[in-house]
Formats: structure tokens, C-alpha cells, sequence
């Protein structure tokens, strides 16, 4: 027992205490209580307490109570705001008295249960509650009418009783600490704070020494875990992952207020989907749970039947149902182990067994009226059991929590949604066929949603070409991340129309400028300037140049085989959206065999401090270079920004090009007759059969005579005719004539002609129509997916170019054609999958003239082979009309 720490002398020696009698009179006053009051003993002492302190009335009928606030009257008139608390005292034979402590508000009220124990002048206990025999382990019965020494004899007892007398003599207050065992097996040292305060009569006289005792383990222990309640919430903010968040409360409560914690999430939360599981409306099915937290005072956790991330079963009757339906905590002491509840989980009932769990809280984890989840505490072993103390203390832990819980679950949400658009409106696997081998790189200077107003776009065209776009809309985010959606829906339909490139990006700047309008709040508004660039090429693999046109946006990078850098010099135009009315202007250039062309916006090249020259100095010398790979590439040019987080969305594609092999494209130039139909029929029917497609013979003979004959009726001068072999065959059909963009209608019974196009479309998988980049001749094409390796023919295979075979007699000979075959431009490439076209059913309108049509074939005719992914020309045009066949 020590006597040489004094505690909390500011909430015990400035307790006035008066004792009552049992008709409300008082009979005993202390210096302190005059303090407060200002009344002499002689004025309080025979006075009843509905004079004296009327809101003491209130309260006498009631046990040892909790403090709660009351007003007071001062003996000068002043009213006073005080803390009070009544104490039910027990004496001999069964009589009753009570103490009441008075303390001034500003001190904090103090919760914990008050020991009260009042000694005559010789030191013998005359009134005790029943919270003292807690306090150091004395039943109420034994210590009634004994001194201390004889209730716990040694020196311990000597050093009190001098501290008592003490207090009697000096009329004042003592307060220490003393340190004892508690006799109840448990081996655990006891700690109190203790004032001694004078008892007076109305004279003055001391009538007897009171004191009071506060648990000052318990106080210690609330204040540390306070302090820790603090910190934690310091700690809890700091991360916006759910797990995590999770993880770092379990980790928290142990070992601080459990031996054992578990964080289970409801399963939702965890993914950042699904609606919230409201409070309390739970329903008859319980919400899924997940394991996301867990702490333990043993390595491993073997106390947890689930490791993070499972499933949790959940028993229909057990504490922690009751806690999800209800949406309060729960304390529950457990007698039998295990609990007949964990019965239905035999993994959870013998953990509960081999650790001697004995003690549970359940605490919901609740924000916005919505439950996340359920926060479990448990104490095994000897460990003592929860009480009301512990069970705040959580839930105050939780509430702290539960706070960075949501925070990290709104983000999830916003950040899973910012994802799904990101792959939304991004290529998730750009390929560019045989024509290019592409990679690319995207850094969102937005990084918490992980979008912005960058965009790149990989787009397959006609004839094994391929379309190259990269683009950068004003600002970032998810605004910036929309309209940039809606600009590459809109290139991505242009293409389809095999527009040159200024001419789409002329089409682009209008459709900048309408969203700009449709923005528009009231039709007086002055549209807001939307603001993009754009870099539009495509490339030829067959013939290896590449046309390019910008719209405000950076020079691409031009990478040749033999590592050396070069920036294409092209007309910068005007951004688009700005309305100046400016024409774009586009430039082919020959690009090389295994060269790379590189595409960026200008967050890769320009910061805050470095301007665009010395941005493109950097990325020149990063793709600088023979011999690297596309990734290496990628990795080399995003590794010269300045700092490590862009401070604009930065947008990186890189093609290597490719060129079409010997053997994969024919062509020739048909004089412009009848007889030019069946020459078609045959040339196709023998390249199809040295290149292994035999099987598409039929279909391929029905839609060349159709589009020849066309070719031959209505457009005037040479038909050529090309096929290219790819990933799919492609065939393109031209003439000289000047037509418009033929569009399939449904014939009637009646009508004589109409049905080719119908019947091209009924075979062809897509079709298509571009204008060439001379001559503006046009012509259809359809392709199919080549065969692997194609087999070699015994009569030899025709090399590409070449004078063609000659006719069958039957066929009139072809025209020569000086300087050998016609090269024309390439068709459309597909993906090879059977795909049903729905024809147009809308009247034909006009369009620029000299367009190429392409169509698709979509499936071959009875009896052959099952190839699919046909392309195939449609239905040329003259004078404005379509042209029956």
C-alpha cells in the first residue's frame, strides 16, 4: 500500500459532501462543502435538504447514482451549476443513510462508481455502500463496526487510520492512492484514489472521518484508451482502401479493449457496388459479410475460423445477427463454451472452445444510415470480461472508423465508376492487323478518378489499312473524359465512311462546335469554346504511305529501322471547336518497313517549367534507338516527364509498320465491255483456288459479275478489279465514271432490277464505299479470312502485278494494259466473324463523287466450305441514281 501519490485532487478534495438522515436532514457537513456553498456547519447541519438544496429532493429516493447536473443556491444569493451525485449508505441493523457530493460544473463529471465509507471518531465504520467492498474487497458486513486494522490487519492499516486521523484534526482533506489485492482469486493488483474528509456538527465539532474512493485503474484505463482514441483517429484517416481502413481498426482494439477483433464488411462495401444496406431493414436474409479486418495478442490469429477476404457465416441466433437486424451493439457474456448459437458453425464453436472465449461485443459500423458492416470484440481467457465501459469505448472506436470506412467506400465507388469509363472509352486491346504492331501508354493527370480528356484509337479500315488517332480535349476529369467519349464515338463513324483525313477532321470540328451549342443553357448564350486536337492517319500497308492531317495537335515522331528520330513536318491547323473556318490540309508520307510512327499528346512534351521544344528534345533522345521493342518504346518516352505525377493527362501510341507480303494482293484492268464480266468471273475463280479458297469460289463469282456488270453499264471506261489477302479477302471494284454512294433498297415483285445490292448484302459480311486518292474512281469491295500459309499451285502461283492468266477461248481476250496491272487502293479489313448486315431501307442520297464501294461477304452459298467474314463491294451509281441490276 503507498500513501505518496496523490490523485485527482481536483475531483475529490473539492467534493463537498453532506450526510443525510432518513427524513432528509442533515446531519454532518464538511470544510469543503462550506467552500462551495458558503453555509457554517451551524446553518446546514439540522436543516433539511429540500431547504437547504432543493434539488437534492429530486434524487434521494434513488440508489447509488450516476452524476448528473443541477443548480444550486449560494448563501450570498448566487446561483450555482454543479454536479451532483446521491450515495445509498448502509449501517448497523439495516439502517439507511445517504451521502450527497457536490461538485462546481466546471470540473468534468466523472461516470465511475464513488466507494463511500464514514468512520466514527474512533475510527470504526458506521455507513458504507456497496460500491467499497469493489473497491478493495471488504463485504459490508464484515467492515460494519470494525476499524481497518481489524478488517485487514498489517501495516497497510496503521498508515490508513493515521491518515484519518489526520483529516479529523485538521478538518481538512486528504487525498492519496493506495494499491491492494483483492481477495477474489483473480491475483490482480488493485488500484483507488481516496479522500479523507471531516464530518462536522452544527458546532463544528468533528463527528467523524468520511471517505470517498475512486477505481483508479479504471480511471487510468478510460484515459489511456482516450488518448489512444485519439490517435487511432488520426490513423484511420489516412488511407481510402476499405480493407485497409478495416485492417488498421482491428488493429487498434488489440490490445487495447480486446485479445481478439474481427472487421467484417458487408460484402458490397468491399467492391465499392450494389446499393447500401439501410440500417435496421435487413429483413429475414441477413447481408453477406466479408472478413476485412483482423488483430490478435496470438501470432497468427487462430482464434478467426475466415482470413481476410472470406466469407463469413453468420449463425440466424447469435449476438452478431442480432446486431445486424437491430443495427445497435451488444455486450454478451457467454457462460457455456461454446454457446448452443455457434452450434451451426462447428468451425466457430470449437475455436470459441480451444481459446476460452467468454466475452463478446458486437458493435455495427454505420454511416449515412447505411451499415457497412459489423465490428466484433472478444476477450479469452482470464482475461476480464466487457462491461458498460468498454462497450462505449468501442463504440466510439467504431464510430471514429466508421467515418474513413465510408470515406474509403465513396471513393471505391467513384473510383470503380471512373474505371468502367475509362474502359469504356478507351481501346482496352488496340490491334492494327497486319498493317502495324501497336502499343500505348495513358497517365490521367486526374489520378483519383483515373480519367481524363486524353483519347487514342487504333481503327481497322478497308484493304488492310489502319487508322491512327490520337486526341486531347480541353481540361480533365470526368467531364473532360465525356465529351472525349463522345469525340472518339464520332472519329470512330467518320472512319466508316473511308473519309480522306482533313476532310474527317473537318466533319470532327463541326461536330466540336455543336456540342459546344448543345452545352448552351438559354439560346442567347454565347457557346463556351470546347477546345481538342487531333492527329488522324492511316496507313497503307500495301503501299506503305501514310496520310496525316492535325487539328492543332503536335507533329508526330518517325522512328526508321535504323533508330534515328524525325518529327513529320505537317500543317498544325486550328483546334477544333474554335470555329475560325479554316481548311485542313493532309500530307501522305512513305513511311519505312519495321519504322515506328509515334503519336503523343502534349502532356508528354510540355510542363510547367519546360517548354515544347525542349520536351520534344527529350522525347526525340528517349526513342532514339535501333532494335527495341514497342514496350520499351512506351517505357523509355513516359520516363522523361519531369516529375513523377503528369500535370496534364499524358497519351502515348506507337505503331512499328508493316507491309503486305509477296503474293497476298492481285490486280487488274478490265476493258470497259460486257465481256469484261466473265473475264472477272474467271480470274477470280483461279486466284481464289491458288490461294486456298476455293470454297468462297461461288459467292465470290456472283458478287464480282454483279458489281463488273454494274461497273461496266453505268460507269464508263476501265473496271479494276483487286483482290488482297489478309486477315480476311478483300475485293475492290472501280471504274472512271463519276457516281454517288450507292445505298441497298428493297425492291418490289414488279421491278426488274434493285435486287443487287440485296443479294450482295445477303452474302457479304460488311460493305463499304471510299473515294480513291486520285482518278475518284469507285468501286465495291467484299473480303473473307485467309487461310494460314496458303498452299502452293500446281500450275504455279501468279505473282503479284503480273500479266494476268489468259482467258479461257470462250472469254474474249483482255485489253493489254501498258506498263502491266492496275494497283488500286486497298479495301476494308474485318474481323473474321459471320456478322448479318441489315440493308438500308432508306432512299439513296447523294454524295461526293467517285466513291469506292466495299462490301462484306457474310456467308458462302450451299455446299461449300463454312469460311466466314466476307467483304464485298456494293452497287455503283450514275447521273445521281442507283443503277439496277
Amino acid at each position: 500500500m503507498t500513501l505518496d501519490q496523490p490523485m485527482s485532487s481536483a475531483d475529490l478534495s473539492d467534493t463537498a459532501l453532506a450526510v443525510l438522515d432518513d427524513d432528509g436532514t442533515v446531519t454532518g457537513w464538511t470544510l469543503a462543502a462550506r467552500r462551495l456553498t458558503g453555509s457554517e456547519p451551524g446553518e446546514a447541519v439540522g436543516r433539511t435538504a429540500a431547504r437547504l438544496l432543493p434539488a437534492v429532493a429530486d434524487r434521494l429516493p434513488a440508489r447509488d447514482g450516476l452524476p448528473g447536473p443541477a443548480r444550486i443556491r449560494h448563501r450570498d444569493g448566487r446561483l450555482l451549476d454543479v454536479t451532483l451525485r446521491v450515495s445509498r449508505l448502509r449501517g448497523p441493523h439495516g439502517a439507511v443513510r445517504r451521502l450527497v457530493s457536490l461538485v462546481d460544473a466546471g470540473a468534468p463529471p466523472d461516470g465511475e462508481p464513488v466507494g463511500v465509507v464514514v468512520r466514527d471518531p474512533d475510527l470504526r465504520c458506521v455507513w458504507v455502500n456497496d460500491t467499497a467492498e469493489h473497491h478493495d474487497g471488504v463485504p459490508a458486513d464484515d467492515r460494519l463496526g470494525h476499524r481497518v486494522r481489524d478488517t485487514r490487519p498489517g501495516p497497510e492499516a496503521e498508515v490508513l487510520e493515521a491518515v484519518m486521523r489526520q483529516a479529523l484534526h485538521s478538518a481538512g482533506t486528504e487525498v492519496h492512492e493506495y494499491r491492494t489485492w483483492l481477495p477474489t482469486g483473480t491475483e490482480r493488483e488493485h488500484a483507488c484514489a481516496v479522500a479523507f474528509q471531516c464530518l462536522q456538527d452544527a458546532d463544528g465539532h468533528a463527528l467523524g472521518v468520511c471517505a470517498i474512493s475512486v477505481d483508479v485503474v479504471r480511471q487510468r484505463r478510460a484515459r489511456e484508451r482516450l488518448a489512444v482514441l485519439d490517435r487511432v483517429g488520426e490513423r484511420l484517416g489516412s488511407t481510402l482502401d476499405v480493407m485497409q481502413a478495416s485492417q488498421e481498426l482491428a488493429d487498434a482494439a488489440v490490445p487495447l479493449l480486446a485479445d481478439y477483433a474481427a472487421v467484417d464488411l458487408e460484402q458490397s462495401v468491399s467492391f465499392g457496388q450494389g446499393p447500401p444496406v439501410r440500417v435496421g431493414a435487413t429483413g429475414r436474409n441477413l447481408p453477406g459479410l466479408r472478413r476485412a479486418g483482423l488483430a490478435s495478442v496470438h501470432p497468427g490469429v487462430p482464434e478467426s475460423p475466415w482470413i481476410r477476404g472470406e466469407l463469413v457465416q453468420v449463425p440466424p441466433v447469435s449476438p452478431l445477427a442480432g446486431v445486424l437486424r437491430a443495427g445497435r451493439a451488444r455486450l454478451e457474456q457467454i457462460h457455456d463454451v461454446p454457446e448452443p448459437w455457434a452450434g451451426a458453425v462447428p468451425a466457430l464453436a470449437r475455436r470459441m472452445r480451444e481459446h476460452g472465449m467468454h466475452s463478446i461485443m458486437a458493435v455495427p459500423i454505420r454511416a449515412r444510415r447505411s451499415l457497412l458492416g459489423v465490428a466484433l470484440f472478444v476477450r479469452t481467457h482470464e482475461s476480464e470480461p466487457f462491461d458498460d465501459t468498454d462497450l462505449l469505448l468501442a463504440e466510439q472506436l467504431v464510430g471514429r472508423a466508421a467515418r474513413s470506412l465510408d470515406n474509403a467506400r465513396q471513393y471505391t465507388r467513384r473510383h470503380n465508376a471512373a474505371l468502367a469509363l475509362q474502359r469504356t472509352l478507351l481501346p482496352r486491346r488496340p490491334a492494327g492487323g497486319t498493317a502495324v504492331d501497336v502499343a500505348s501508354r495513358y497517365l490521367p493527370a486526374d489520378v483519383d478518378h483515373s480519367v481524363g480528356g486524353d483519347w487514342y484509337d487504333v481503327i481497322p479500315l478497308s484493304g488492310a489499312r489502319v487508322a491512327l488517332v490520337v486526341g486531347d480535349v480541353v481540361g480533365h476529369g470526368l467531364h473532360a473524359a465525356a465529351t472525349m467519349g463522345r469525340l472518339r464515338t464520332a472519329v470512330r463513324t467518320l472512319a466508316g465512311l473511308e473519309l480522306p483525313p482533313d476532310e474527317l477532321l473537318a466533319h470532327l470540328d463541326d461536330t466540336v462546335q455543336r456540342l459546344g451549342e448543345e452545352d448552351c443553357d438559354t439560346p442567347e448564350q454565347v457557346p463556351a469554346v470546347a477546345g481538342a486536337t487531333c492527329l488522324y492517319a492511316v496507313y497503307d500497308p500495301a503501299t506503305r504511305r501514310c496520310a496525316l492531317a492535325s487539328a492543332g495537335h503536335p507533329p508526330p515522331a518517325v522512328v526508321d529501322p535504323a533508330g534515328r528520330v524525325a518529327y513529320l513536318d505537317l500543317p498544325t491547323g486550328a483546334p477544333l471547336g474554335v470555329g475560325l473556318g479554316d481548311p485542313f490540309e493532309a500530307v501522305e508520307v512513305d513511311l519505312p518497313e519495321d519504322g515506328v510512327l509515334a503519336l503523343y499528346t502534349d502532356g508528354l512534351i510540355e510542363t510547367r517549367t519546360h517548354d515544347l521544344d525542349e520536351g520534344m528534345r527529350r522525347l526525340a533522345t528517349a526513342l532514339t534507338g535501333p532494335g527495341r521493342s514497342l514496350e520499351e518504346l512506351c517505357d523509355a518516352a513516359t520516363g522523361t516527364l519531369v516529375s513523377g505525377e503528369p500535370c496534364d493527362d499524358v497519351t502515348l501510341l506507337v505503331a512499328r509498320t508493316r507491309a503486305l507480303g509477296p503474293g497476298r494482293e492481285t490486280s487488274w484492268t478490265l476493258d470497259g465491255d460486257p465481256r469484261a464480266v466473265r473475264t472477272a468471273r474467271t480470274l477470280t475463280a483461279r486466284t481464289l483456288e491458288e490461294w486456298g479458297l476455293d470454297a468462297l469460289g461461288d459467292a465470290a463469282e456472283l458478287i464480282v459479275s454483279e458489281l463488273v456488270t454494274n461497273a461496266v453499264r453505268h460507269g464508263g471506261g476501265p473496271v479494276g478489279l483487286r483482290l488482297l489477302r489478309d486477315k480476311t479477302l478483300t475485293i475492290e471494284v472501280h471504274d472512271g465514271g463519276h457516281t454517288l454512294t450507292p445505298h441497298p433498297r428493297r425492291a418490289h415483285t414488279t421491278d426488274e432490277g434493285g435486287r443487287g445490292l440485296y443479294l450482295v448484302a445477303k452474302l457479304a459480311h460488311r460493305w463499304g464505299a471510299r473515294p480513291p486518292p486520285a482518278a475518284r474512281s469507285c468501286g465495291p469491295t467484299w473480303t473473307t479470312p485467309a487461310r494460314p500459309g496458303p498452299p502452293s499451285s500446281p500450275h504455279g502461283r501468279r505473282p503479284p502485278h503480273s500479266t494476268p492468266p489468259s482467258p479461257p477461248p470462250s472469254t474474249p481476250p483482255e485489253p493489254p494494259h501498258p506498263g502491266g496491272s492496275h494497283r488500286t487502293p486497298s479495301g476494308v479489313t474485318v474481323c473474321p466473324t459471320a456478322m448479318t448486315v441489315t440493308p438500308h431501307r432508306t432512299p439513296p442520297r447523294p454524295a461526293a463523287a467517285g466513291l469506292r464501294r466495299q462490301r462484306v461477304l457474310g456467308r458462302p452459298t450451299m455446299g461449300s466450305a463454312p469460311h466466314r467474314g466476307v467483304e464485298w463491294p456494293g452497287t455503283p451509281v450514275r447521273d445521281g441514281l442507283p443503277c439496277p441490276v
